[in-house]
């Protein structure tokens, strides 16, 4: 299993989703005086110390990956199927980065938000959409080999 490139690179990939799951994402600074809020893929902390759970869809589509990805990794004998659940995934964490997106700029409307810092862990989800795309390149490799060595016989 390991010995196929494509599968470290889908455990890479779902190294980085987990990561994503519990770091921050942004940081919403105020206008004037006051604390910011600190937003994570299931809640935003407001500068009260509150949890506000509005954001629980990033961490939804991040948590549906996980599993997928884990399930690609040991179907490695079934190279269409990991193939199309690589798409799968690509799909999701580009919904993940659309609703982000959405929640982030829907932020930057509101007039009591200064300014917004952008965090390590809402960079994850674009790693991992290159990582699922290195793989699955690697499995349209493969199968094109296999089929290549079928034809010969």
């Amino acid at each position: 299993m390991w010995q196929r490139i494509q599968s470290v690179y889908l455990f890479l990939a779902l190294i980085a989703t987990t990561t994503c799951l519990s770091l921050p994402l942004c940081v919403f600074e105020p206008v004037g005086m006051g604390g910011s809020t600190v937003m994570y893929n299931l809640w935003k902390i407001t500068p009260e110390g509150t949890a506000d759970f509005s954001v629980w869809p990033l961490f939804v589509l991040l948590l549906i990956t996980c599993p997928i990805c884990l399930v690609t990794i040991f179907l490695f004998k079934n190279r269409k199927l990991q193939a199309k659940l690589c798409v799968v995934n690509i799909i999701l964490n580009i919904l993940w980065l659309a609703y982000g997106a959405f929640i982030i700029f829907g932020e930057k409307a509101n007039p009591d938000c200064g300014g917004i810092k952008l965090a390590f862990g809402a960079c994850l989800p674009i790693v991992a959409i290159i990582l699922y795309a290195l793989a699955r390149h690697g499995i349209n490799k493969d199968e094109k080999l296999v089929r290549s060595m079928d034809r010969i016989r």
